[in-house]
C-alpha cells in the first residue's frame, strides 16, 4: 500500500521557512560606518577610492577619502576628526587597520566655514 503525501498536514515545514538572507556589509561599507561614527553628524563623504594592496607577507587594500565639513559646527567636526583619526581603533571583522593618515586639509572661511579632508587608510586582511 502506498501512502499519498499530500494526505498528511504539513504545518511545520511552512512554519519552517528560512529568512530571506541581507547580504552582508562589505570591509569598505564596515570602513565608511566605521569613519562616520568619528566624522561626527555633519561630514559629507564626498569621495571613496578603494585599491588592492600587497607585500610579501599582506594583502588588503588602501582607501582614499575625501570627507567635506559645511559649516562652523561641521568644520569643528572635522577637527576633531583630523586628531582622532590617526589613532582610532575600528572594529573591523576580519580586518585590521594597519594606517590611518589624514593626507590633505582644505580650509575656507569665507563666504562659509568649510573644509577639505583627505585621509587615507590601510586595510589588512587577518586570515
Amino acid at each position: 500500500m502506498l501512502l499519498d503525501p499530500h494526505a498528511f498536514e504539513t504545518k511545520a515545514l511552512a512554519e519552517c521557512v528560512p529568512p530571506p538572507l541581507t547580504p552582508r556589509p562589505s570591509p569598505a561599507e564596515r570602513l565608511l560606518r566605521g569613519v562616520r561614527e568619528i566624522s561626527g553628524p555633519h561630514a559629507e563623504v564626498v569621495s571613496h577610492d578603494e585599491t588592492p594592496w600587497a607585500s610579501i607577507t599582506f594583502s588588503g587594500s588602501r582607501h582614499r577619502l575625501v570627507l567635506r565639513f559645511a559649516g562652523s559646527e561641521a568644520v569643528s567636526d572635522g577637527e576633531s576628526f583630523i586628531a582622532v583619526l590617526p589613532e582610532h581603533e575600528f572594529k573591523l571583522r576580519g580586518r585590521l587597520v594597519a594606517d590611518a593618515a589624514v593626507t590633505r586639509v582644505d580650509h575656507e572661511v569665507l563666504p562659509a566655514p568649510l573644509m577639505e579632508v583627505e585621509c587615507e587608510i590601510l586595510l589588512l586582511d587577518e586570515d
